[in-house]
């Protein structure tokens, strides 16, 4: 392009001209670094303070005396804490650290809006504050990866809309004519999380901080790990292959290795993925299409994966020298490495034998944490080591601390997933394992429980060392922002972008359109994403006889409902499963298989995904009332060397049941089949049900109020499994 040499035209706040007005010229204009910055520094206080939970979270795993004595602090309650302030708090401003700076650049322009840009940051981090006061207070929905209540949810979906007006509009204004792939992986992210957040918080709110899900039973769980499979792809994966393409090669300064294998890479693992999520529910009630679909996407889905891997590893081609050097390489490198592991392990665990063995298990746990610790962490470090001295124009302040973090995390790894392994395979194994004369060789479930103990304490130690390197880069970095200044808005120049262009040869390629065309790229996404979603969901919604009912199967009485509800509050849903799979070592442990018409009037499903304690599916009648209060009382008293931490609050606390009413008119809303005498009368009924219950307690000796916390969840626990009972009967 001939520039002509005419004196510079101011045409805007942050741009100048040379040139003709009508042609290509250069323009001048700066980048905001100062939204960059903001969102680091949140991505380092926010990482702290996640694995710091974590740290406690998994000691309480082996030293019950960790959950501190008080209903804010237990296990239940901080452990999703721990998952969504990792995942939402320290990975999510990761993802917009690494966006904001990369986009600006990729599209030579600065953001949309420095308006919106502060709306994104400070609303994101009010969402973040706000799950950190309702999740330790027991307000949570329950789901896996989305425990955020009905208010929260709209505050996200808002923000995430500000967000993408401000990535869209920065496309729409740029001055590079072909989308990089990095902004592929952006729009795809923004499209699918969109999509997967409102679909699944379709929610009947009760009050401010109390709703029930729409869905129920198999629909539920079909809808939540759709949704939390694919977070897992669409907020932990796609958006840092964006943030791979365009921070590796800079790093490494070389091109990406394979231009069309990241077109393949990028269209297939979109679509794959999104398949794949009824592989968390394998041997469960779901029908079996949906749990068989999910099986082959998962094991299609390594396809796509190994070859983001591989174009990944592959830009370091000829680099490795540098890489023997250069600390923050070593970060990337082990942090791909950990990504192709865990997508590896994903689809083998997807396989119908070995999801047998494997779920619910400790396995489960290190699967995720590979990927989570390796994969994100690493490249959230390595991205934060090369970001700040170039905002600050300043050196690293210590190369020797960046070293030592590298290899306090990597040990960290080690020490967190080689343990957990073991403790997934001795669990799998010693549950299904018969003595020659065909009984259970281990019947008590907490003989595994205690044989896990060693295993759980060095995962804790693993944690720790983990958070030391993290401290260590807070330090490194802080130290590196004191000795530099901030540079918050970088000058920068590039030619404009005119409708005036060209075509060469290579712009005949068919991707190219796309590559030029943002709203298309975000349309095509959202119709691949789609396809699979509307084949798995649609058919499980509108053809009734995949979720057969049973007749003998009633709703929650107004007591039970308040019980589920403590249930919930109290996270025991983190811990026992409710569903008994057709395995002839769980039948004989829990009794009869769960069938899918059994969980038509629970919003939400409680399936649960990891068995710390035994399976709760068939609890009812196993016991008697007594053994339950003094199990949540003490429960070393029931259980000698039980890991499980006492809940003394609930034998103390009155049980609120000013909105009995409101939860059974919203449940009636989403189909519970209440009539309206019951609702009127519910706490007429639910204080029959509970002076029955206290008074079965009395004559144990055990002396309790009928409207007491504890006398719901018996008749909660009591339920459970009843009704299939009944019907034997």
């Amino acid at each position: 392009m001939n520039v002509s040499q005419k004196p510079p035209t101011i045409i805007s706040s942050d741009r100048t001209t040379l040139g003709q007005k009508d042609g290509p010229h250069l323009e001048y204009f700066s980048y905001d670094n100062r939204i960059v910055r903001d969102f680091a520094i949140a991505t380092i206080i926010w990482g702290l303070v996640g694995m710091l939970v974590g740290v406690i979270a998994a000691t309480q795993l082996f030293a019950p005396a960790a959950n501190l004595g008080t209903q804010y602090t237990t296990f239940g309650r901080i452990r999703p804490l721990h998952t969504n302030a990792v995942i939402f708090a320290f990975v999510g401003n990761a993802i917009f650290m690494g966006v904001y700076y990369s986009i600006q650049r990729l599209c030579k322009t600065r953001m949309f809006s420095d308006l919106l840009s502060k709306i994104h940051f400070w609303g994101w981090q009010a969402i973040i504050v706000a799950a950190a006061i309702t999740l330790p207070l027991g307000l949570t929905t329950s789901h896996e990866y989305a425990e955020l209540e009905w208010p929260i949810d709209i505050a996200i979906t808002l923000i995430w809309v500000v967000f993408g007006i401000n990535m869209f509009g920065t496309i729409i204004n740029r001055r590079e004519r072909h989308l990089y792939v990095a902004i592929w992986f952006y729009i795809a992210t923004f499209v699918t999380v969109a999509v997967l957040h409102i679909v699944n918080s379709y929610e009947m709110p009760v009050s401010l901080f109390k709703s029930y899900y729409v869905y129920a039973g198999v629909q539920d769980a079909l809808v939540q790990w759709w949704y939390g499979h694919n977070a897992v792809a669409f907020f932990l994966t796609t958006p840092f292959l964006g943030l791979m393409y365009y921070y590796l090669p800079k790093m490494a300064n070389r091109p990406v290795y394979s231009y069309k294998l990241s077109i393949l890479h990028f269209w297939a693992l979109i679509f794959i993925y999104i398949w794949a999520g009824p592989h968390h529910l394998l041997y469960t009630s779901l029908p079996d299409w949906a749990q068989s679909l999910g099986t082959v996407f998962s094991v299609m889905l390594i396809a796509p994966s190994w070859g983001g891997m591989i174009n990944g590893l592959l830009t370091l081609r000829g680099a490795w020298d540098k890489v023997r050097e250069d600390t923050i390489l070593k970060f990337m490198v082990v942090g791909i490495t950990a990504y192709g592991m865990a997508t590896f392990e994903g689809p083998m665990l997807s396989l119908k034998n070995v999801n047998a063995i494997g779920h619910f298990t400790d396995w489960i746990v290190a699967h995720v944490h590979v990927g989570a610790l390796g994969w994100n962490g690493f490249l959230a470090f390595a991205i934060l080591y090369w970001l700040i001295p170039r905002l600050y124009h300043t050196p690293l302040y210590s190369k020797k601390l960046l070293n030592t973090h590298f290899w306090l995390g990597t040990l960290g790894i080690l020490l967190y997933a080689v343990p957990m392994y073991v403790s997934g395979f001795t669990q799998g194994m010693m549950w299904k394992e018969f003595t020659p004369e065909g009984v259970l060789k281990y019947p008590n479930f907490l003989e595994t429980t205690l044989q896990l103990l060693p295993m759980h304490r060095m995962r804790a130690v693993g944690g720790t060392f983990y958070l030391l390197g993290a401290i260590l880069m807070a330090y490194n970095l802080f130290k590196t922002m004191a000795a530099g200044k901030l540079v918050a808005n970088e000058n920068a120049e590039a030619m404009s972008l005119t409708k005036a262009y060209v075509p060469t040869g290579s712009d005949t390629y068919w991707h190219r359109w796309f590559e030029r065309k943002p709203i298309p790229l975000l349309i095509g996404s959202l119709v691949v994403i789609l396809i699979g979603s509307l084949v798995e969901l649609v058919p499980t919604f509108m053809v009734r006889s995949n979720v057969p009912t049973i007749a003998a199967v009633q709703p929650y009485t107004a007591l039970e409902v308040q019980g589920r509800d403590l249930y919930i509050r109290e996270g025991c849903v983190n811990c026992h499963s409710q569903m008994v799979r057709p395995f002839r070592s769980e039948t004989e442990r829990y009794g009869e298989y769960s069938k899918a018409g059994e969980f038509v009037y629970d919003h939400p499903f409680l399936w649960g995904s990891k068995r710390t304690g035994p399976d709760l599916h068939r609890e009812g009648g196993k016991y008697p009332d007594s053994w339950h209060y003094h199990h949540m009382r003490d429960p070393t008293s029931m259980s000698p060397g039980s890991i499980m931490p006492p809940y003394p609050w609930l034998l103390d606390q009155p049980l609120d049941v000013s909105n009995t009413s409101d939860k059974m008119k919203a449940l009636q809303k989403v189909g519970v089949p209440y009539d309206d005498q019951s609702i009127s009368y519910a706490n007429e009924d639910l204080n029959i049900q509970a002076k029955q219950i206290s008074d079965q307690l009395a004559k144990d000796g055990i002396k309790v109020k009928p409207d007491r916390e504890i006398v719901a969840l018996i008749a909660y626990l009591q339920r459970l499994g009843t009704d299939i009972k009944k019907m034997e009967k």
